[in-house]
């Protein structure tokens, strides 16, 4: 574990990441306005990326978050890296256009090894508007048994790559759950195009609130989690640079908030948090958070899975699961090392918050 005297300077890029990321003090009532500050949240699990907006929020449950998706407050699709990820509705239309081409452009040798040419995809967008144009929303079933009633194999997970094309190129996006399934829309219907910026406008927006909400982080950092190329990382913060501050800690610089190097050290707080949460995914060295020699718990098949994990003053500690059983969640600890007891206590008050946002009463499971 972190040596708390030792790796002070460590310890000082967590905390200010917690304050960034609005776990600590958040600034933040809603949704919208939370997802806005963090650019995009990665959202492959959806049930976890509702947690990961709800623990940054003051006094929110999953409905306020189902609200915000019915009111097209924010938006999930396909977007940095080609993965899933959380947007707020005013940001997709310049995000996709900054980020989606580059990746696209990088699937095509997948895309050619599919059978998955420029006439299938055409055709597949004409199948596409015709059928959901008017605000109608279909199921990823009924979308690829549209496909498929035009002869159009969606095996060989051929499927997912149409739909998956067809978000980045701005044609459709999901809208809200009908049950457990999520649908799709047309995005131009969904969410009609209201701001608009130059590419090199559009590089400085990023840069800059990729900083402010995730700092301090490197260039590197940016890079991997934006997908850009490195010459475009850093025009963007190079443009965004007069509103952030620098600091150096060894042979590193950090870019982050103006002032942020001023916010208090002491935490004394856990967190739950999701899988894929953006204070794991949002760097690509995440050293500062987590001992390399817990790194396989936290991805345990090294298959891009994160589990979910538990922290304690701004470090990964442990990892925990849960079951829900009626209207009740048994959540399951596994710690890196035992827990203490007022660790126990810090446990538990991160799992009741768990709870209240979900609206479901909690118990505790510790396993040796």
């Amino acid at each position: 574990m972190i040596d708390p005297v030792k790796d002070r300077d460590i310890l000082d890029i967590a905390s200010l990441r917690l304050h960034n990321q609005q776990m600590i003090g958040t600034l933040y009532y809603t949704p919208g306005d939370l997802v806005k500050h963090l650019v995009a949240m990665q959202a492959q699990d959806y049930a976890g990326v509702k947690w990961s907006v709800g623990l940054r929020l003051i006094e929110s449950t999953k409905s306020d978050f189902d609200k915000a998706i019915a009111d097209k407050t924010i938006v999930r699709t396909w977007l940095m890296r080609g993965t899933l990820h959380l947007v707020a509705a005013e940001d997709i239309h310049w995000l996709l256009k900054l980020v989606a081409p580059r990746i696209i452009a990088g699937s095509r040798t997948r895309h050619q090894r599919l059978d998955l040419d420029y006439e299938t995809f055409a055709h597949c967008k004409d199948i596409f508007i015709n059928a959901l144009q008017g605000g109608k929303q279909l199921t990823r079933d009924q979308m690829y048994k549209l496909l498929e009633n035009e002869n159009i194999s969606t095996a060989e997970q051929r499927g997912y790559h149409i739909l998956w094309w067809a978000a980045l190129e701005g044609l459709i996006c999901f809208g809200p759950e009908d049950g457990k399934q999520q649908i799709f829309v047309l995005l131009d219907e969904w969410i009609p195009q209201k701001m608009i910026l130059k590419r090199e406008e559009a590089l400085a927006e990023l840069a800059r609130r990729y900083f402010i909400s995730r700092g301090p982080a490197t260039l590197q950092d940016f890079v991997w989690w934006s997908g850009l190329k490195v010459t475009d990382a850093r025009i963007g913060l190079k443009a965004a640079a007069s509103q952030l501050e620098q600091i150096t800690i060894g042979d590193q610089t950090y870019w982050m908030p103006p002032k942020a190097s001023g916010i208090s050290k002491t935490i004394q707080r856990m967190y739950l948090l999701p899988g894929f949460d953006e204070y794991m995914l949002g760097y690509k060295d995440r050293s500062a958070v987590l001992d390399g020699q817990y790194s396989r718990h936290i991805v345990p098949g090294n298959n891009g899975m994160f589990s979910s994990t538990i922290v304690k003053d701004g470090h990964i500690v442990g990892t925990w699961r849960r079951t829900f059983k009626n209207n009740h969640i048994i959540i399951n600890p596994h710690p890196f090392i035992e827990f203490t007891e007022a660790e126990k206590k810090l446990f538990s008050a991160a799992s009741n918050q768990y709870g209240q946002f979900l609206e479901m009463s909690v118990s505790i499971n510790y396993v040796k």
